[in-house]
């Protein structure tokens, strides 16, 4: 083959880097709401810290639950349609957060989000696969992951001047405008992508979910992992309120949470190479280890504050107040648990779906950010309540003993995670390192 040619066929089409762009839109819209959603829930819109966690959760684990019935419904009705829709879908929710901040319509206006977000993954992962071969397919989807990492460090990045100079309303704008610009781009260059042969129906969808469901060492391995992942929520259902009430309006949550995507990315390849010749299963343990220290971590800000007072010189640079920098040092271990865990997590819950039915049961391999989004968030509320209450409620006098004890949040995340990683241990232990379902 001439070199000529073989450019031509490693050569992606127009619709390849369409469906990444526009990946790029959705992500940094949806990130810029998600890290300050509940944020907006409670002094925007006047829920409580409980309605405001339930609501987030919802939303944000109808994200994780829809994807596999939008995708069945998109490869009914074709790639292109299912993205205008779904942009269209986003751009109206979003705008109608912003315009109408009120209790009746912004839960109606998330739905409207959830519904089009839910369409964005499956079809872009499956336009990525119908639009590369076996020459440039693993460079596509390197593409696709690198376009989701940006999008979501944009939007955060964005998000923190926008709610400091115009309000959390104006994030929606911002948001609002990225995904009418997408819809615009795919109405324009989004052409000609097959939905491909691998389509399945909703029935389909649902048995195979029943599968799951019914194979107890699966739900075992979900309901475990879910325990680390009820700690990675935290970087969006409590950090935001807990950094902005401890540090003041002026704290940056958005950029703090931002340091777990630039470690991810630093780190992923690294922690691979050296944890390679270990298995799936004590990769992860090693793992799940380190995030209940990383919650730890974050709770020890008072110590540093006794220590430094409420500011931190770093450097002679710039100066933090201790519950930034210890929240930053806690996201980082987070970060780094994350590069033992994600990677080898579906490597390792193949191996326990009976085999050849490998294929199926990862579909739903990510049950375990359904159930951590409702339980994270749901449990971040109850907490925020009781420890780190909204200053709107409280007496001058009560505000000046409100947070003495904010700091237990995250020894109680600690615990969770602790929990979690024990089970998994135990769990190994009487499952074994087996393949396809097989016990040792």
């Amino acid at each position: 083959m001439s070199s000529t040619a073989a450019t031509e066929k490693t050569k992606f089409p127009a619709s390849f880097w369409t469906a990444n762009i526009v990946e790029l839109f959705e992500r940094s819209a949806y990130y810029a709401i998600f890290i300050g959603i509940t944020l907006y829930l409670t002094d925007v819109v006047g829920f409580n810290d409980i309605w405001a966690a339930w609501i987030g959760g919802v939303f944000s684990a109808g994200l994780y639950f829809l994807p596999p019935f939008a995708g069945a419904y998109a490869d009914k009705i074709g790639f292109r349609k299912a993205l205008l829709l779904a942009f269209a879908l986003l751009a109206v929710g979003y705008f109608s957060l912003g315009l109408f901040p009120y209790k009746a319509i912004v839960i109606p206006s998330l739905v409207l989000v959830m519904f089009g977000g839910s369409f964005i993954k499956s079809v872009i992962t499956g336009t990525v696969a119908v639009t590369t071969d076996t020459a440039n397919r693993a460079r596509g989807y390197s593409i696709f992951y690198a376009m989701v990492n940006v999008g979501s460090f944009l939007g955060k990045t964005f998000a923190y001047p926008i709610r400091l100079e115009l309000g959390l309303e104006a994030v929606n704008y911002y948001s609002a405008a990225l995904c009418f610009i997408a819809l615009i781009a795919v109405y324009f260059y989004y052409k000609g992508v097959d939905s491909g042969s691998d389509k399945k129906s909703v029935k389909e969808i649902v048995d195979g979910m029943l599968r799951v469901v019914k194979n107890t060492r699966l739900v075992m391995l979900i309901l475990i992992i879910t325990g680390f992942w009820i700690i990675f929520h935290q970087l969006y259902a409590t950090m935001p309120k807990y950094v902005i009430r401890l540090v003041g309006q002026s704290a940056s949550p958005e950029w703090i949470a931002n340091v777990n995507p630039l470690v991810v990315v630093t780190f992923v390849i690294v922690v691979n190479k050296i944890m390679k010749k270990y298995t799936a299963l004590s990769t992860m343990t090693v793992g799940m280890f380190i995030m209940p220290v990383s919650a730890l971590i974050m709770a020890a800000s008072p110590w540093l504050t006794g220590i430094t007072g409420n500011l931190i010189n770093i450097l002679g640079f710039f100066t933090a107040h201790p519950v930034t920098v210890m929240m930053i040092i806690g996201i980082v271990f987070q970060a780094l648990a994350e590069c033992f865990i994600s990677p080898r997590y579906l490597e390792f819950f193949s191996l326990q779906a009976p085999k050849g039915e490998e294929g199926l049961y990862l579909g739903f391999g990510h049950l375990h950010s359904f159930l951590a989004s409702l339980l994270g968030f749901g449990i971040s509320g109850y907490l925020l309540t009781m420890y780190c209450p909204d200053p709107a409620t409280l007496t001058a006098e009560q505000a000046l003993t409100a947070y003495d004890s904010a700091y237990m949040i995250w020894v109680i995340f600690a615990g969770i995670g602790l929990v979690s990683a024990l089970a998994l241990v135990l769990y190994g232990k009487y499952y074994g390192y087996g393949t396809h379902g097989q016990e040792k």
